[in-house]
């Protein structure tokens, strides 16, 4: 008799496209949305009279409470699907960011824009859409498909950046961000392509219940010490989407230069974030991560050093834009090739409240050197040597799955 383990029912092509392509539109607009909101930084701080730490402390909010929220929000997509996660982050993160349009007080500003939208995101994630892309084909080729959920929230960056500098220069600030909310709210009826049910349940190794994959995963060396790096690649990021747009300004250059800085990252994110994918599938993905933040540490050292002009600035995005996001599928590959795909969103989740503290720290640190020093300098050089204690760290991980998962000989 055969074990009900010992096989998966994977999704029928058309479904499969069909899933595939809302899972990467959830993936650019919730990704896409997310990552523009430093164009706000100056002209909503100049219109309010703010300083910029009142704006750095509801993003650096709003990054944490996402990583805080992840967790849970990928616990009950595991229990019971995607679906009614998405629609409800989907409906608080359209609302957080229609709210933040006519909020005037700062310390409500930074509890709407920070808390309630920051809970958006994580309900909404395009990790969970990910997830369920990946619960859906073979093992082997989960990577791949990670490799592309995630380039498309790179291209979701690269178009809403342009789109909103110029939605904030023809219609403002203000109703450029209830342009966005609408936008947002469009993640609604696309949760409804995905899965309803958590999916890779029959797969083998996965008879084990959500308490016993937590206490699995803490205790295993790789999985702290992937969750220890992931921090890292939020300060990197986060730093750089909330206050790159205001240094590039900083230096002399215009506005847009510093929107097109984003979209260059965003566009090559893309190629970025599916080649790793790849190299997932075909190299070590620790070794693909330690190359990826060392390489990180040598960009950011090398456009400090370079002189401050509008060619190197777009050169800067273009290599870290290549770098950008290509961390996401060789993490989250890591989690379900040792650990199982069942309970994969709920891992990658507590990975990703490592994350989302380094971004924390990354706004909120930015915020408060620049208004103590006047420049971002000490941020920049920090960012370098986080970058070289990630590459070390990600060296002794054990990437090989767990026994559990192995074929069990026919009996």
């Amino acid at each position: 008799m055969e074990s009900n383990t010992a096989r998966h029912e994977y999704q029928p092509l058309s479904s499969l496209l069909v899933m595939i392509v809302a899972g990467c539109l959830i993936s650019a607009i919730g990704l896409g949305v997310r990552s523009i909101y430093g164009l706000f930084l100056e002209p909503i701080s100049d219109a309010r009279g703010w300083s910029r730490d009142v704006f750095s402390l509801a993003m650096a909010l709003q990054y944490l409470f996402w990583g805080l929220g992840l967790p849970i929000a990928g616990a009950f997509a595991d229990r019971f699907g995607p679906v009614w996660v998405l629609v409800f982050g989907g409906l608080i993160y359209g609302a957080g960011s229609w709210a933040m349009a006519i909020i005037t007080d700062p310390l409500w500003f930074q509890i709407v824009g920070g808390v309630l939208v920051g809970l958006g995101v994580a309900f909404s994630a395009f990790t969970i859409a990910l997830a369920a892309m990946a619960k859906a084909v073979p093992p082997e080729k989960r990577s791949m498909i990670l490799g592309i959920g995630t380039a498309a929230g790179s291209f979701g960056m690269f178009a809403f950046s342009p789109i909103s500098q110029y939605f904030i220069e023809a219609f403002g600030w203000s109703t450029a961000l209830i342009y966005l909310a609408i936008i947002v709210m469009l993640i609604i009826p696309l949760s409804f392509a995905l899965p309803r049910n958590p999916g890779s349940t029959s797969e083998m190794g996965t008879n084990q219940t959500m308490g016993e994959a937590l206490s699995e995963a803490l205790k295993h060396r790789g999985f702290v010490l992937l969750t220890f790096g992931f921090f890292v690649c939020g300060f990197h990021v986060a730093f750089i989407a909330v206050h790159f747009p205001a240094y590039v300004t900083d230096i002399g250059l215009s506005p847009s230069v510093g929107a097109f800085a984003l979209a260059l990252i965003g566009l090559c994110n893309i190629g970025g974030a599916f080649f790793s994918g790849v190299a997932g599938q075909m190299w070590s993905k620790k070794n693909s991560l330690s190359f990826i933040y060392f390489a990180r540490a040598v960009v950011i050292a090398v456009f400090v050093l370079a002189p401050k002009s509008e060619f190197n600035v777009y050169l800067f995005s273009i290599l870290m834009g290549i770098l950008w996001l290509s961390t996401v599928p060789l993490t989250s590959g890591i989690v379900a090739q040792v650990f199982g795909p069942r309970y994969m969103t709920l891992l990658f989740g507590i990975v990703f409240i490592s994350h989302q503290i380094g971004s924390f720290l990354g706004i909120w640190l930015g915020g408060l050197l620049y208004e103590s020093t006047g420049s971002y300098d000490a941020m920049w050089w920090a960012g370098v040597i986080v970058g070289v204690a990630a590459g070390i760290i990600h060296l002794p991980i054990n990437e090989k799955p767990l026994q559990r998962l192995s074929p069990r000989p026919a009996s």
